[in-house]
């Protein structure tokens, strides 16, 4: 199975990591609401169940060669839970790629050829890479005490590897027999297909089974507790959630097993910020540049840069809290937006991107 470690050091204990951890930190899930990360969770318990250290993860489809803001926001949430000690994995879904989510969508998504698909799949995996080693050297200079000797190496994933030899009958025989068809209709994603035009194809009406059988694997094999996603993979998500209830048992200690949704980025107008609104803001740098995504977030409304600012940065909050009273008082100077852009910038593209965007920036206007 492929495995990529990034942005930890194997240095140190994990006991250690926690302790040291929870001397400076709160709870991470008190952490992501305070910042506007949570929308729902399967259920409350899954704040005391990290209190101690669980491996998380979330799941991105390599439908398309970058990453955008969209994925961002749950990669942002991913990070958190591995700054404050637990173990971070990305899926990078080459086997349900090929498949397509209907969440959504209101048409079918166009199939990916496997040429198109590979080459989708390297730049997602890079930009997973390249996010997160970025995401603790920024972290480092953000967060006071952080020791990049305790951290747990994040680690990439591909869910093709457990596809790959699994029969359509093997699969039938363990997750279709404990999949209900009344459960699997009543989920928006597909309830919305259904009254469209368009209908939905069983393709795509099969892959929240897919989706769940990839939240079992990593459960039972990876001991991974939380699914973190949009706020459209709700269905997903509880699906994977009542597999693996299913699967063991509604008594077995083994179905601990919980869900974490984060808003969708938005519009001020609430449309969804993406590939499939026609909007994104791409992290790789051939497509949206430096300047591009420092120009985007300077141009941040007032009603939005305090949110954006607990939700794309690192920033304590009380310096959130600061900046954002020095800007109630001169909104002119846009002291809030320029802070927010050149964080972001230098989140995603280093300190290097930063110089890129201010110098480009200097020279146009």
């Amino acid at each position: 199975m492929l495995r990529r470690a990034v942005g930890g050091y194997k240095r140190g204990s994990f006991s250690q990591l926690w302790l040291h951890r929870r001397c400076i930190h709160t709870n991470v899930i008190d952490t992501l609401r305070a910042r506007h990360f949570v929308q729902a969770v399967t259920s409350e318990a899954i704040t005391k169940r990290v209190e101690t250290p669980i491996a998380v993860y979330c799941g991105v489809d390599p439908t398309a060669s970058s990453l955008h803001l969209g994925n961002m926001v749950t990669l942002m949430g991913l990070l958190h839970f591995s700054l404050a000690g637990h173990q971070a994995i990305p899926l990078v879904g080459n086997a349900t790629g090929s498949i397509g989510d209907p969440s959504g969508r209101n048409t079918e998504r166009i199939a990916l050829d496997h040429k198109e698909l590979a080459k989708n799949v390297a730049g997602i995996e890079a930009q997973l890479i390249r996010f997160f080693s970025r995401g603790t050297q920024y972290a480092l200079s953000r967060i006071p005490n952080l020791d990049p000797s305790l951290l747990k190496p994040v680690r990439v994933l591909h869910n093709a590897d457990w596809y790959t030899g699994l029969g359509v009958l093997d699969f039938l025989g363990t997750v279709g027999r404990h999949a209900r068809v009344g459960t699997m209709m009543a989920r928006d994603s597909v309830k919305s297909r259904l009254q469209s035009v368009h209908g939905i194809s069983f393709t795509e009406f099969s892959y929240q089974l897919l989706q769940a059988y990839d939240f079992w694997h990593l459960y039972h094999f990876h001991k991974c507790h939380v699914q973190i996603g949009g706020s459209d993979q709700w269905g997903n998500i509880t699906a994977g959630t009542d597999l693996i209830h299913r699967m063991h048992g509604p008594q077995s200690d083994k179905s601990e097993a919980f869900g974490l949704t984060i808003p969708l980025l938005t519009t001020a107008s609430g449309e969804k910020f993406g590939k499939s609104a026609g909007n994104a803001i791409w992290l790789d740098e051939t497509r949206t540049s430096p300047f591009d995504i420092y120009q985007f977030f300077v141009k941040t409304a007032d009603s939005d840069v305090e949110r954006f600012l607990k939700m794309f940065t690192l920033l304590p909050l009380p310096r959130i809290a600061q900046i954002i009273d020095e800007h109630a008082r001169a909104p002119h100077s846009f002291i809030a937006q320029k802070l927010l852009a050149t964080e972001v910038t230098e989140l995603i593209h280093g300190p290097q991107g930063v110089q890129q965007a201010l110098c480009a920036t200097q020279v146009l206007f």
